[in-house]
């Protein structure tokens, strides 16, 4: 589904990825680990096309996302790519049902129509007593769950989550854990994780690691 092929970036003097090459899967989960300043984040900044590399190609179904241009690579990402930050990165003063329907009203949906798929995910999340929380009435866990809803509103084909359970307890880690691979059981949802947690990383299907800007296995 996804085909990296030798990319490169940099940041003034510092050569932050060297040469990386590698594809992933529809349905597989994947995480990608290594020490910081490993390029693991730039890595995945690039495959959600936040940033573009200096050199290299990354191909999606076989088209390269290099030739496409900003506004292209807008609606590319809101339609086929899930975002989850180690900091969830909710609106704060919106509730749980407004954060999720998002980037379903930025991709032109209806608001009724994505109200109902929102109010779904909740319940797959086991929060729709939470429809109406604003994030500050939640905790760290279940804003966490609201996120990776909110990456699942468009159907996105790949869901890239960078330190998802960094900030959790371990109750809450591994209930995300768990949560990734069940939506991979229920939808052959495909992610890519960037993480430290070395447990997490033994659970995925590969394990991609980094060293000082290069894929080491």
């Amino acid at each position: 589904m996804i085909k990296i092929d030798n990319l490169t970036k940099r940041f003034g003097d510092l050569s932050v990825l060297k040469g990386v090459s590698l594809e992933v899967k529809r349905g597989e989960v994947i995480s990608i680990v290594g020490p910081s300043g490993a390029g693991k984040t730039t890595l995945l900044q690039l495959i959600g096309t936040l940033d573009k590399p200096d050199s290299g190609s990354i191909y999606f179904e076989g088209e390269d996302l290099s030739r496409m241009n900003s506004k292209r690579l807008a609606t590319f990402r809101n339609k086929h790519i899930g975002f989850v930050f180690q900091f969830h990165q909710l609106l704060p003063e919106f509730t749980a049902l407004e954060n999720i329907i998002i980037p379903a009203l930025i991709a032109g949906r209806d608001r009724k129509d994505a109200e109902k798929e929102a109010l779904d995910l909740l319940k797959m999340m086991k929060l729709e007593e939470r429809a109406g929380h604003k994030p500050s009435e939640m905790s760290g866990g279940e804003n966490q769950r609201i996120a990776v809803a909110r990456a699942l509103i468009n159907h996105p084909d790949v869901v890239l989550a960078d330190e998802p359970s960094g900030s959790l307890d371990s109750k809450n880690k591994e209930e995300l854990h768990k949560l990734f691979f069940d939506l991979r059981d229920k939808f052959g949802q495909t992610f890519i994780i960037v993480t430290h947690d070395e447990a997490l990383a033994s659970f995925t299907d590969r394990t991609i690691r980094m060293v000082d800007g290069t894929v080491a296995e």
